[in-house]
């Protein structure tokens, strides 16, 4: 497949909230930013020319956080894609405060909250946040204080869908009391699936599950490996796989793969056009079982 001929759009479409539709292979916008996800990025031209090239491939999922840099890659977005294709979603998250390199603290009172979700939208130059993510449960905050804040900004017109992150199945219950909850977004992936029943959930009730850190294959890849061996025969690579297993995974699986680098942003998206197997599918299931 030719770079022209890539496109997300194989890899099918999910309705986000139930009213947004969004190609199902997305884009995370966290490795734009400088080293540790700090600060601005050694090569801010570069930067700016893979989420332009992400739109030209049919991505109109972008996922970013008030934190990224912290502010940078809002920032950036703005500067390479506004005014913003009509059919891009474009989701953010707040509730992780940034004192250095590397270093993530979870801040979800609801004045912080309001605070942020203010500043994202100026720094993205938009009106209303498609969807706004909890970035993390403060555990020294009510769930309810901060899912309610989210849910009093909704009804305000600031945010049009809400979602959560790195939250288990009985904190997703609880918000969902309170609020209707469009996305959660965990670590998952081929090697780690720990949260295998979150996504079980997400798929009985219709939310969008956005697995972050979606490629990562570890020793499931190694020489002589199922995995190995799958890639040779698609004439593909093994973190392409780990995409399309988990496009096959479940159809409200929404995975953002990141990437600084144009020619592997390709790479990314032309694993939407992968089919495997139903044999191929149990065969990579099975690899972390």
């Amino acid at each position: 497949m030719t770079n022209t001929q890539v496109n997300a759009a194989p890899g099918g479409t999910f309705q986000l909230g139930g009213d947004l539709p969004v190609h199902r292979l997305g884009y995370g916008a966290m490795q734009i930013t400088g080293a540790g996800v700090w600060g601005e990025p050694a090569d801010r031209d570069g930067a700016l020319a893979v989420l332009r090239r992400t739109v030209e491939l049919g991505v109109n999922f972008i996922d970013t956080a008030d934190s990224y840099g912290p502010n940078v890659s809002e920032e950036l977005i703005r500067e390479a894609l506004h005014p913003y294709p009509e059919d891009l979603v474009i989701a953010t998250k707040a509730g992780l405060t940034r004192t250095g390199p590397n270093q993530w603290i979870p801040v979800g009172r609801p004045a912080y909250l309001r605070q942020q979700l203010e500043l994202s939208l100026r720094k993205l130059g938009v009106e209303r946040i498609d969807l706004f993510q909890l970035h993390r449960v403060d555990p020294e905050v009510p769930l309810a204080d901060q899912v309610g804040e989210l849910k009093q900004l909704q009804q305000e017109g600031k945010i049009r869908h809400i979602g959560l992150s790195e939250v288990g199945v009985a904190q997703l219950a609880e918000a969902s009391q309170i609020a209707e909850i469009a996305s959660v977004q965990n670590l998952y992936n081929l090697a780690d699936r720990h949260h295998e029943d979150v996504l079980d959930y997400a798929t009985e009730h219709g939310i969008g599950f956005i697995p972050w850190f979606p490629i990562a294959t570890g020793e499931l890849a190694k020489p002589g490996s199922v995995l190995e061996q799958a890639a040779k025969d698609h004439g593909s690579t093994p973190a392409q796989l780990a995409l399309a297993w988990l496009l096959r995974r479940s159809p409200v699986v929404l995975p953002i793969p990141g990437t600084r680098s144009v020619a592997h942003l390709e790479e990314n998206v032309a694993a939407a056009d992968i089919a495997l197997t139903d044999a191929e599918f149990d065969a990579f299931s099975a690899l972390a079982s």
